[in-house]
């Protein structure tokens, strides 16, 4: 009867643990797409944008973004990065610059492990 109680009592505290982690995970998506979200502002703004890394604060978390220029500066690749409890999430996305116009579009939009 008491390894009964305590098999339960272990998977209780596991299942528990995996829906909080799973909750991490997803606000942690939810900070570094914010931080793609502000580069993409930024560069719409100005075309030329590039930086280091810059944070990126909203009430989830924050993110830490980097701006990247091509050399033809007709592409931008922007990597953001969050950790929520632990959890961290990253994603690289590539915009296009049309230089005559200075349009901006994404390119390529991927999670980075």
């Amino acid at each position: 009867m008491i390894v009964v109680a305590a098999t339960v009592a272990v998977l209780a505290a596991t299942f528990i643990d995996s829906g909080y982690g799973l909750q991490a995970s997803d606000k942690a998506e939810s900070v570094a797409v914010a931080g793609v979200n502000d580069a993409f502002l930024r560069l719409v703004r100005s075309s030329s944008f590039s930086n280091g890394n810059y944070q990126v604060v909203v009430p989830e978390g924050s993110a830490t973004v980097s701006v990247v220029q091509s050399s033809t500066a007709s592409l931008a690749t922007v990597l953001s990065s969050a950790t929520v409890s632990g959890r961290t999430r990253k994603i690289n996305a590539v915009f296009g610059i049309t230089s005559s116009t200075g349009q901006v579009v994404l390119v390529l939009w991927q999670y980075v492990q």
